[in-house]
């Protein structure tokens, strides 16, 4: 009773302490049930991911999954990437370098930028997987030296005096230029400090201890570039294999897009590089990868927005989208921007910032699609309940019609999952975090399952419509 009436009196928002704390008391509907949210059932959509995985584990072409779209066909719709016109045309450049993928003279490359809920490889990994499968290539693509996470393909270690300069979630103040690469990241070995005849050598070292769980294809590749540029000196550099030495080297100074490739002598599962010189590099990212087929690259950019793009050298990201052959750009962000969503006007204003980002890209690579994915569903604790954030549907609305205006293609992520609280059932099944924002591990694999099997069935619809 006492807890009763003392929620009755409460101020329902709470008593205003500072900027960032306020004292909050559970409401009396949250005491007493009166108004309990109601959880989605997802289990068609389940049902459907598991399905899909099936159906796609040795065919090229998505076969119908009859069954399910007979008692639920709106579950298929959203579960599938939706364009702005009925011809897809959004994707047709993409669809048109995979289908004429043999006559390439080196790889295309799918470049996944996206922030946490991507990191640690999640959902790259499964598109990797399948394309390189069908289509050809090995490894990982673009990797950083000091990833945020480790991911399911290699194992990155490295000395203590390595740092990390970011521009993805705030340019780092350290750094007076705007050379930051494809990864909006740059990593040394030496910090920015003047250099003098009395500056002493410093030596540094990175492992790469690949795993075969990534699948066969990711863990073969057998090449490896390393992008780098703005040292005030000359770089010497050893790459070992498996303890052996591979090759040894100078790196150049000045610049800022150098490639140093080494080619790989075996079938090792730990390489090394050593460094030493009187200044760092900035190293840009290295890539495990082949010659031919289909590269998927994850950049996993924790705590981005993805309002980064128009920040980067224009020349330096051109060269990189250049070089890389890249075919298309899948962009996943919103849900580090929502915390601080508290309006309609607020929502739209993000897809505003994001129009800014796609319009930088399309300049820059107007030779690759892009395919927008929007924010997965993400709770809010009121009370004693988690719901789903009260703008995140607004989000999802503005970021879709900025693909749209741009041609972009646009995958709903939060439709996909259940729509409104469908993140509650996916932490009761284990396939949401905790955390109620995060996919776990089983979770992200059934979001990137759903997305490839109508990526997929996509380039076969456009393929067929190519020979009528």
């Amino acid at each position: 009773m006492m807890l009763g009436a003392i929620s009755m009196v409460f101020p329902e928002k709470g008593f205003y302490i500072t900027e960032a704390y306020s004292i909050h008391y559970p409401t009396t509907n949250s005491l007493f049930g009166s108004k309990k949210e109601v959880k989605k059932d997802i289990s068609a959509i389940i049902a459907l991911a598991d399905a899909e995985e099936k159906v796609t584990e040795n065919n090229t072409e998505v076969a119908e999954i009859t069954a399910i779209e007979l008692k639920d066909t709106a579950i298929k719709l959203n579960t599938s990437i939706q364009y702005k016109n009925a011809n897809k045309s959004a994707l047709a450049n993409f669809f048109n370098s995979l289908a004429n993928i043999n006559k390439e003279e080196k790889s295309i490359r799918i470049l996944h930028y996206g922030d946490s809920q991507i990191e640690g490889d999640r959902i790259s990994d499964y598109l990797r997987l399948k394309l390189q499968n069908l289509y050809g290539g090995e490894g990982p693509g673009l990797v950083s030296f000091m990833p945020v996470a480790p991911s399911v393909v290699n194992k990155i270690s490295w000395s203590a005096n390595w740092d990390r300069y970011s521009l993805f979630a705030g340019k780092d103040k350290r750094v007076k230029h705007t050379n930051f690469g494809a990864l909006a990241h740059i990593t040394r070995f030496f910090a920015y400090t003047p250099l003098s005849d009395t500056t002493q050598y410093k030596s540094a070292w990175v492992k790469i201890v690949t795993s075969k769980n990534g699948g066969a294809k990711a863990g073969a590749y057998k090449k490896i570039k390393l992008f780098y540029g703005g040292a005030r000196t000359k770089t010497h550099v050893e790459l070992y294999e498996n303890g052996s030495l591979n090759n040894s080297d100078s790196l150049l100074s000045g610049g800022n897009f150098n490639i140093k490739e080494f080619n790989l002598n075996q079938s090792a599962l730990l390489h090394e590089f050593k460094f030493k010189g009187k200044d760092s590099p900035d190293f840009y990212g290295i890539s495990l990868e082949s010659g031919k087929g289909v590269m998927v690259d994850n950049f996993g950019l924790r705590g981005s927005s993805g309002t980064f793009f128009n920040q980067i050298n224009f020349a330096q990201l051109k060269n990189f989208y250049d070089y890389l052959n890249t075919k298309l750009i899948i962009l996943q962000f919103g849900g580090n921007a929502l915390p601080y969503i508290k309006t309609k006007e607020q929502a739209d204003n993000f897809g505003l910032y994001l129009k800014v980002q796609i319009a930088t890209i399309k300049k820059l690579a107007p030779q690759a699609s892009i395919l927008v994915i929007g924010p997965a569903d993400m709770s809010v604790k009121v009370g004693a309940d988690y719901v789903t954030h009260p703008q995140l549907e607004n989000l999802r609305d503005a970021i879709k019609k900025t693909a749209f205006d741009y041609d972009c293609a646009f995958f709903d992520m939060y439709n996909c999952m259940g729509g409104h609280n469908s993140m509650l059932s996916w932490v009761e099944q284990g396939i949401g975090a905790k955390d109620y924002i995060h996919f776990s591990s089983g979770g992200a694999r059934k979001i990137a399952v759903l997305l490839y099997a109508s990526l997929i069935n996509d380039y076969n619809v456009f393929q067929k419509s190519k020979t009528k």
